[in-house]
């Protein structure tokens, strides 16, 4: 009576081919990045013989018109970078460093673009003065602030604020 009750053994299935391997995220964000980083590579080595044209072509001086609204707006651009990066790091934001590292570039730029269009004589000395006494040396203050990581934990400052924000709090 047994064999009647007996479970019947179900018919074999057929083996599945594998599917093909799907790229993992991981794989396609580190394709993503590879290529992000393949453009930045090429664009700036396609910059190399630009500049050489740049160089032999343009004319030693040139007219410019609204030249007082350039200089003002890179000023103006400054001070927005100065006043949010001290803004952001008052707050414990971590975003500052990223203000911070935009400033350190304009103000770099700044220092350069006044010193090299800056006419001979009392021009270029407050030139260089400015870019002394003030220019590089908050564009060094901005990068060690972009740059600095905390000296008891190794992380940067963005990393703790970051760590601090996504942790449960205590009550």
């Amino acid at each position: 009576m047994s064999a009647l009750y007996a479970p019947t053994a179900r018919p074999a299935r057929k083996a599945r081919a594998p599917r093909a391997a799907r790229p993992t995220r991981a794989t396609r964000a580190t394709r993503a990045t590879r290529a992000v980083e393949s453009v930045l590579l090429v664009s700036g080595a396609a910059l190399v013989p630009w500049l050489v044209v740049l160089a032999t072509t343009l004319p030693p001086t040139a007219q410019v018109g609204h030249w007082n609204v350039a200089w003002a707006g890179l000023d103006a651009l400054e001070a927005l970078g100065l006043v949010a990066t001290g803004l952001l790091r008052r707050r414990g934001d971590g975003r500052h460093r990223l203000t911070a590292a935009a400033t350190c570039a304009l103000l770099l730029v700044d220092a350069w673009f006044d010193t090299v269009t800056a006419a001979p004589g009392a021009e270029l000395a407050t030139a260089l003065a400015m870019a002394v006494c003030a220019e590089l040396p908050l564009a060094v203050v901005c990068a060690t602030l972009a740059l600095k990581t905390d000296r008891r934990t190794g992380r940067t400052d963005a990393d703790t604020a970051l760590r601090s924000e996504t942790s449960p709090t205590t009550k």
